[in-house]
């Protein structure tokens, strides 16, 4: 069960809080944004809705694995963005020392999982040099083929793998479109397996195809379980009545807490060490999706901000505090952690220690999240808290899915197009002109005529 309280999102809680008549207001507007949003899947534009009931796609992952299982000892994605936050977040959810399949039931023969989300060569070489790469399995992933760090990576691992007297066709498998870009025609040239993302399904929404399944299905991860979660929650969005559709809840307070009330801040705050990636894999979603230019030229969408309960306790909220009253703090607070540790009683005699006895570690966890909810809601600042039961396949499932179409409507409320990115689109052409690649003579041309570096604004020079 995923479940949200969000009592200190409201004036009759907080200061500046969001008004019973905006919330009426929300609740009159919904329907038009949830109709949009149905329009965008039945147009494919929101493929991602439609993942959870798409099994021949979610085979292709589970085959694949059940194919090579126990050829490997390490598996390394080669990817960035969408390509690799995803797999990070079910990794470290799913794969953790916490509560999950994989602890209960064992990981025998469970490779393990390496990501190079970067192109920098302190970390490839790092990587690469303590593999076996006759016992190493390469993910390839990248809708385009046209990635400039993917492919250098691939370029890279390649080189190694050919050297090395290896078969490419046994060490490789790419992810990618079905039929577009360079990795498909590749995929032929080197007989490597090529599993689909799907046309309509763009990097930050993909975790839930084989860009995020595969490498799951590798690990053991019971990815049957992990669509089934999200199939539930997109079951839950299927209604205009916004109290009753948890995904419309999020997106709506997130956005009108920005536009009415100036909290240009959502954070992301998991009271769970599992969790700790699914805040990054968050914010991307969310940035990548809502920072736009409108087409009336005005610049939209709320920053969003990953942190970590209770250890940002002693770091970041000092400023959601006291700080700029900006912000929107939504927690996770999990209900089962699963393996618990009861805090020995000892040193009764010691006012600081004493009191601790007897409490378990997931107790002190819990109560720490609540805690610091109510000191934000007493300080004025506003919160909110996305309950679920333990972090298993299933939820995490339901949870990515709750955000993504949080995300979606909020693409509605401002007037953008959540599934474009226009905004990073201008440096990469800058990289591929100074590269060198055929095709980027404009952009070229646009680079030469920027300001060159004033000695008088250089230090150092």
């Amino acid at each position: 069960m995923i479940a949200i309280d969000f009592t200190n999102m409201m004036a009759s809680a907080v200061e500046n809080g969001i008004t019973d008549a905006e919330w009426q207001d929300a609740q009159s507007g919904f329907s038009a944004v949830h109709r949009n949003v149905a329009n965008q899947r039945s147009e494919g534009v929101a493929d991602f809705m439609n993942l959870p009931r798409n099994a021949p796609l979610l085979q292709q992952s589970i085959d694949f694995a059940a194919r090579v299982r126990g050829r490997y000892d390490d598996v390394v994605i080669l990817g960035i963005g969408g390509s690799a936050l995803g797999p990070i977040a079910l990794k470290t959810a799913l794969c953790s020392s916490g509560w999950n399949e994989l602890t209960r039931e064992g990981r025998s023969g469970a490779p393990r999982l390496h990501v190079l989300d970067n192109i920098d060569p302190v970390t490839i070489v790092a990587v690469l040099d303590r593999l076996k790469l006759d016992r190493t399995l390469f993910i390839v992933t990248s809708k385009s083929g046209g990635t400039a760090e993917t492919m250098s990576q691939f370029l890279i691992v390649h080189d190694r793998v050919t050297t090395a007297g290896l078969a490419v066709s046994d060490h490789f498998v790419f992810v990618t479109d079905p039929k577009n870009g360079a990795l498909r025609p590749l995929a032929q040239e080197l007989s490597v397996p090529a599993l689909e993302i799907p046309p309509g399904v763009g990097g930050r929404y993909s975790v839930l195809t084989p860009v995020g399944t595969l490498p799951a299905a590798l690990l053991g991860i019971d990815v049957r379980k992990l669509l089934a979660g999200a199939g539930e929650m997109l079951d839950k969005c299927d209604t205009t009545e916004l109290g009753d559709n948890p995904a419309g809840i999020i997106g709506s307070l997130f956005y009108m807490s920005d536009v009415r009330h100036g909290r240009v801040v959502d954070v992301l705050m998991p009271y769970s060490d599992p969790l700790r990636d699914f805040a990054a894999w968050f914010v991307q979603l969310w940035a990548e999706s809502l920072g736009k230019h409108r087409t009336d030229g005005k610049s939209v969408g709320s920053t969003p901000l990953p942190a970590v309960g209770s250890t940002d306790q002693h770091s970041q909220v000092q400023s959601f505090m006291e700080g700029p009253a900006n912000k929107v703090v939504a927690f996770i607070a999990v209900e089962d952690h699963g393996p618990d540790i009861v805090i020995p009683s000892a040193f009764q005699h010691v006012n600081e220690l004493g009191y601790l006895g007897g409490h378990s570690l997931s107790e002190l966890l819990n109560i720490e999240q609540r805690a610091t909810a109510g000191a934000l809601a007493k300080r004025g600042r506003s919160n909110l808290t996305i309950h679920i039961e333990q972090v298993d396949a299933h939820h995490v499932g339901g949870l990515m899915m709750l955000l993504e179409i949080a995300t979606a409507y909020a693409g509605q409320m401002y007037g953008v197009n959540a599934f474009n990115q226009p905004g990073v689109e201008l440096g990469k052409q800058f990289a591929y002109a100074l590269l060198g690649r055929p095709g980027a003579e404009a952009a070229r041309a646009q680079w030469d005529a920027l300001p060159k570096p004033d000695p008088r604004w250089t230090q150092g020079s």
